[in-house]
């Protein structure tokens, strides 16, 4: 898969390019938004990986006008701390994930491969029909039922999230830990109180278990 990446830090951009060329992702880079803008304008990306403070362009103008001209490559925003406080205006313009600098390539690793695994799946679609009766927007990674906003906290999404990335299969407790709490300790009853959460806003068939095994949320075929 190719790859765009946008970073005008010389030694995060050459960190993160030859990173992720290690495991095979073909990546374009560039230090500015205008030349960042022509490249995906010339070329077809699965995914761009976007600083936001960049010369010429930054990263929130750059989705805004992907998004006005109906481009919706997904997006993950690489953000310093100065720049979570303004993090809502990347979400509505529309970019589908953030990471924070610092970072480790284990943690981008994983967020692609989990936006790429949801993203590309069902069709290419922006929806994705979830049993019993349920609707999930790729594109603002957000759940309904007959239309309706279902209402999640940051960590039940990131396991909503988790569980669709991981198509109709059983996740452990432990991918749940490593993907989700990011390998920070979280004791398991901690994590199925997050699950039942999740299932007292939806329905007790929505987030699927197996003992032993581990969760998952099933897509209608």
């Amino acid at each position: 898969m190719r790859l765009l990446l946008l970073e005008d830090d010389l030694d995060y951009k050459i960190s993160i390019k030859e990173y992720l060329e290690s495991i095979d992702y073909i990546v374009d880079d560039f230090d500015n938004g205008e030349d960042a803008l022509s490249a995906i304008y010339e070329n077809k990306y699965h995914l761009l990986i976007l600083d936001i403070r960049v010369p010429k362009l930054n990263g929130y103008e750059l989705v805004k006008i992907l998004r006005q001209n109906n481009d919706n490559t997904p997006v993950i925003y690489i953000t310093s701390l100065t720049d979570i406080n303004n993090l809502s205006l990347g979400y509505e313009l529309g970019c589908n994930d953030y990471i924070k600098k610092p970072f480790s390539p284990k943690e981008l690793k994983y967020r692609i491969e989990q936006l790429i695994k949801l993203f590309y799946s069902n069709d290419n679609s922006n929806k994705i029909e979830l049993k019993p009766d349920f609707i999930y927007d790729v594109l603002k990674t957000e759940l309904y039922k007959n239309e309706k906003l279902i209402p999640l906290t940051k960590k039940e999404a990131e396991v909503v999230f988790c569980l669709i990335s991981n198509k109709n299969q059983f996740i452990s407790i432990d991918k749940l830990r490593t993907e989700v709490w990011e390998d920070r300790y979280i004791c398991e009853a901690d994590i199925r109180v997050c699950i039942k959460k999740i299932r007292d806003k939806t329905s007790k068939d929505f987030i699927l278990n197996q003992r032993g095994v581990g969760y998952k949320i099933d897509r209608k075929e």
